[in-house]
């Protein structure tokens, strides 16, 4: 049996050799392997972030959201959408949910000129949202009870967003 599976080996095997081979590219596969490493900025369809992408990803991206090239944010989000609807829906409807509420938080604050703040401002508002859902268990129920929450403190980062929501 080893010399059967040593031989099917050896049979698979490369074999190395001293020689030289040079190929040369075409100058479609130049371009392409130079596009595949170059960059652009793409702005999000959604909340108008700036992200710096390959032309293969924003292509990829494109194709995965109808045509729309949105930041990995709003993907999250559209994703987040699509798990709390109530009913059976398609991308296409939850990136239109989810751009209807960017243009309703973007319109509703003041015109704020910085999309930092307005990033900050509705991630905020998708937080809100997310705490305000009904919670789905995807986990059983633990055996142990709860401890008291009393005992439980936050970390800075826990209590500054909670002064932010306030």
């Amino acid at each position: 049996m080893r010399e059967r599976t040593a031989l099917a080996y050896a049979e698979i095997a490369p074999t190395v050799t001293d020689e030289t081979v040079v190929i040369s590219a075409t100058d479609s596969q130049m371009n392409a392997a130079v596009n595949s490493t170059e960059s652009e900025f793409a702005k999000c369809d959604c909340c108008g972030l700036t992200e710096e992408c390959t032309p293969t990803y924003v292509e990829k991206i494109r194709e995965r959201y109808h045509g729309n090239w949105i930041c990995g944010l709003c993907g999250e989000a559209v994703k987040d959408e699509i798990v709390r609807s109530e009913r059976l829906i398609n991308t296409e409807e939850a990136l239109t949910r989810h751009m209807n509420f960017c243009r309703k938080s973007t319109s509703a604050s003041d015109p704020v000129q910085n999309p930092a703040v307005n990033l900050i401002t509705a991630m905020r508002q998708i937080l809100r949202r997310s705490l305000d859902s009904p919670r789905r268990t995807l986990r059983s129920a633990p055996s142990s009870p709860l401890r008291s929450t009393s005992s439980v403190r936050l970390s800075r980062s826990e209590t500054d967003l909670q002064e932010m929501m306030k």
